[in-house]
Formats: structure tokens, C-alpha cells, sequence
């Protein structure tokens, strides 16, 4: 995924501050049009994938309270280095480390998944999410991100939705027992589409399995994500964002995103995910101080 430039952010700004929503084609009920317009209740988060993979914990802490970007879900593999191998002492001087932050701890980005046509792998990746769920228990945080990552050939779709939505129950148990959330990233060729995710959550069906959007150009229809997010809503409790001068350039409406979440009165976070790896961490940290001011003009009431 490309990422925008400075320039590119610059100039977005002051076109989403004149734009009128790509697609505001629904009519809200008079309720939902008072929350439309209401000031957001979420805030803008970070996923260390890209941004900041690169970077240490010490240091992905003092750029986001310099920005004032909160929470920060931690991507597995990437330079932070919190994984489930944590000891109970470094697990310890984790959450001590957030805490002083005064930055939260959103959860931990896994890439278990459970397409897959051999059991056995299912199995093992079920045992590894509840290893993410213990991590993620310890150090106070909410949930485990976990992802379908595609449809096998040759197995019929129905079959493998099943399959990852039976999955997700033994995942939402272990996550229920530990005090935390499973959310399912909208991720995957085929399992990406809204129709194919809602049908995974309805054969989970487990109250402590949610979703994370995941901004997929497979969201909008005729230029629109409205009839994309009416098919999730009920199941959202996370949300990944990526390049937002897609929303100027008429790829993805990221204010009527925004407006959507607003009218379902959405109190949790959205968090940047865009592909670039800033290694600079000062170039990386006026990255997000523009990221930021974009979202602010774009996600206002």
C-alpha cells in the first residue's frame, strides 16, 4: 500500500476542509443524524504496521504522546519486540512502561488465522491466539487482532466461513475467560468482503469474538461504504485507517466512514495502518503530526 507524502498531506487538508462527503446517499433517522453531528467520541490510534515497525517500545511511546496519538495496538515481528515469549518480568516492564506513558495499550496485532485446509494448522493457530490472549490479559490490554486471510481453492466458501467462524468460538472462550476481546480484521482475498465477514461472525456468534474495519477498497460500493458497514456495524469494535487523501481522491470515503461511526455512536479508536516504514523517527513523527490534522478536519462532527 502506497503512503501519502507530506506534500500530498498538505494538500489534502485544506481540500477535505472544502470537500462534501464523497457519499451521503443513506438519510440517517433524526437520532442517528444528532450523532452524525455531534463531536466524535473515538480517537486516533496507531498500529505498528508500518509506521512504526521499526521502531523500539521507548521510542513508539514518546512519538505518540508527542503527537497525541492513544492507543497503540503492537504488530506482531516488528521491533517492540512484545510477543508471547515475554517473560512475567519483562511483561511487567511493558505495562509499567505504558502506564508512565500515559499512552494505552490497545492490544496485540496476531496473524493467527484458521482458513486453512489442514486441521492440524487450524489447531495450532487456535493455540497461539490464546497464547496472544494471556499476553495480551498481563499487560492490561483489550483484545487480540486475529485475520482470515482467504478462501482455499477448491473447498467450497460456505465451508471454509464455517470453518473460521467455529475457530473463532474456542478463541472467544479463552479470550472471555482472560477479561479480553477476539476482534476479526476484515482481511483476505474473498474473506475481505463484507457479506463473507458477516457471514464468519454469524456462525461465531460468540459475544467476546467482535470485528476490526479494516478500510478495504472492498468496502465501497458506487463510490459508498454505508451499505459495506450496515452489514458489520453490529460487530464493530476496532477500526484500522490507512492513506486518508484516498478520501480527496475519491478512493475511499473516509468522511462518511467517520460520519457512520459517529451515528452509531462508535467510542473506541481508529488507528493508522499504512504500508510505509518511517526507519527516520523524526520524519516519521511529522508524518503522523499531519496524519493527524488531516483526520481531525476529516472526522469532525
Amino acid at each position: 500500500m502506497n503512503s501519502p507524502t507530506r506534500r500530498q498531506f498538505l494538500h489534502a487538508v485544506p481540500l477535505a476542509t472544502m470537500a462534501t462527503p464523497l457519499a451521503a446517499k443513506a438519510t440517517p433517522t433524526i437520532a442517528a443524524r444528532s450523532l452524525a453531528e455531534s463531536p466524535r467520541k473515538f480517537s486516533l490510534g496507531l498500529v505498528t504496521y508500518n509506521v512504526a515497525s521499526t521502531w523500539d517500545l521507548p521510542t513508539i511511546l514518546k512519538v505518540c504522546k508527542s503527537v497525541g496519538i492513544s492507543p497503540v495496538e503492537l504488530r506482531t515481528t516488528h521491533a517492540h519486540k512484545v510477543e508471547p515469549t515475554l517473560s512475567s518480568s519483562e511483561r511487567k516492564e511493558v505495562r509499567k512502561r505504558f502506564a508512565d506513558s500515559g499512552v494505552q495499550f490497545w492490544g496485540c496485532g496476531s496473524t493467527c488465522d484458521f482458513h486453512h485446509t489442514d486441521r492440524a494448522q487450524v489447531e495450532k493457530q487456535i493455540e497461539i491466539c490464546k497464547r496472544f490472549i494471556e499476553l495480551v490479559a498481563d499487560l492490561d490490554g483489550t483484545g487480540v487482532k486475529v485475520r482470515p486471510n482467504g478462501l482455499p481453492r477448491g473447498v467450497e466458501p460456505a465451508r471454509t466461513l464455517a470453518q473460521i467462524g467455529k475457530a473463532l468460538i474456542e478463541c472467544g472462550k479463552a479470550a472471555s475467560n482472560a477479561g479480553v476481546e477476539i476482534w476479526v480484521e476484515v482481511h483476505g482475498q474473498g474473506t475481505q468482503e463484507p457479506a463473507n465477514m458477516a457471514t464468519i461472525m454469524k456462525e461465531c456468534g460468540h459475544p467476546s469474538v467482535s470485528i476490526t474495519w479494516n478500510s478495504n477498497p472492498t468496502d465501497v460500493k458506487n463510490g459508498s461504504v454505508a451499505a459495506s458497514f450496515e452489514l458489520l456495524k453490529p460487530w464493530i469494535k476496532s477500526c484500522h485507517i490507512n492513506d486518508l487523501t484516498n478520501d480527496s481522491s475519491g478512493k475511499y470515503p473516509y468522511r462518511e466512514l467517520f460520519r457512520l461511526l459517529r451515528e452509531i455512536n462508535y467510542q473506541r479508536t481508529t488507528l493508522i495502518e499504512v504500508g510505509r516504514v518511517w526507519k527516520d523517527v523524526d520524519a516519521g513523527t511529522e508524518f503522523l503530526r499531519y496524519y493527524k490534522a488531516l483526520w481531525n478536519e476529516l472526522s469532525r462532527g
